[in-house]
């Protein structure tokens, strides 16, 4: 079990992590991370993001709302009734190993946690756009593109120019009464969005400093290597249908004598701690993921995919 403890007392104090081999990452840093971790995930950047008191979470979802009716005097007013889902949402752990020497622990003058944000937050945030856009290596049910294949919200690129088959993707969530507020795309199309035009001269795609436009909405270019583009070039909807749930901080442990057999060393074994004379912080956190209505989202296919 993991103990709870006074993290702000801890917070820069790298004897801690001499004395207390798992727990919490001390406040400061967590908060750190997380930031880190918000900037480079496409999927946190666009959804809605909730935060979970639990390992489950329902939501009241309204359907078909309640009619009105026109009537004439005297007449009998109608009555409807609204349709309602309560999808849940479940959080998933993800974990990271991070190896490091055992002298950057023993080292008063380095602050553990703080070198090894980046690093922590790179892998988290490429693991969740991975899962939550396409599904790879995914504990969630359902993902962003497996939703559109699902109900067939498909555009293969290459039909038109590229301007327009991002329109017909729009219009393919429009048909469903849903308005279309954000784009993620891999950082390859760029150019070709560079070179669009309205019938006036003026850029579709608009790069910015914090955000960048298209169509006057926000895109996202996933930079983390979480996009597939073998099965997307783009992927367009209404974000405020893709919850992500937070679960609780983010827990560390530290380990000294595992074998970590997706890092090979120079000899080709695997890395081994104790071995190697080394030690390695593992870093856990819980999210949940949940597209809530299949006809939120669309994608544009790239040039050549056969949609089945």
């Amino acid at each position: 079990m993991f103990k709870k403890m006074n993290l702000q007392l801890f917070a820069g104090d790298t004897d801690y992590l001499k004395d207390n081999l798992t727990g919490f990452v001390p406040v400061e840093q967590a908060a750190g991370i997380m930031k880190d971790v918000a900037r480079g995930s496409s999927i946190l950047r666009l959804s809605k993001v909730e935060k979970m008191k639990s390992d489950k979470k329902k939501f009241s979802i309204m359907t078909d709302g309640p009619g009105a009716y026109w009537v004439g005097e005297t007449e009998r007013i109608k009555t409807s009734t609204a349709q309602w889902i309560f999808p849940e949402m479940t959080a998933k752990k993800l974990a990271v190993i991070i190896p490091t020497t055992k002298e950057k622990l023993k080292d008063t003058k380095i602050n553990v946690f703080n070198e090894m944000k980046p690093a922590i937050a790179e892998a988290f945030y490429k693991a969740i756009d991975a899962a939550c856009l396409f599904g790879t290596n995914s504990p969630f049910l359902k993902s962003i593109l497996g939703v559109a294949d699902g109900i067939n919200n498909e555009i293969v690129d290459g039909t038109s120019s590229l301007d327009l088959d991002v329109s017909d993707v729009m219009a393919l969530v429009e048909d469903a009464g849903l308005d279309v507020n954000g784009f993620a795309a891999h950082y390859g199309i760029k150019n070709r969005l560079r070179k669009l035009r309205d019938s006036n001269g003026n850029q579709l795609f608009v790069p910015g400093v914090g955000q960048n436009e298209f169509y006057n909405n926000p895109i996202e270019f996933v930079r983390n290597g979480g996009w597939d583009k073998t099965k997307a070039e783009l992927i367009t909807g209404n974000w405020d249908y893709s919850l992500v749930g937070i679960r609780q901080g983010i827990e560390y442990e530290i380990l000294k004598e595992a074998t970590l057999n997706t890092i090979t060393m120079a000899d080709d074994k695997p890395l081994s701690l104790a071995e190697n004379d080394m030690i390695a912080i593992k870093a856990t956190m819980r999210i949940g993921f949940l597209p809530i209505k299949e006809q939120a989202f669309g994608v544009l296919r790239p040039e050549g995919f056969v949609i089945a």
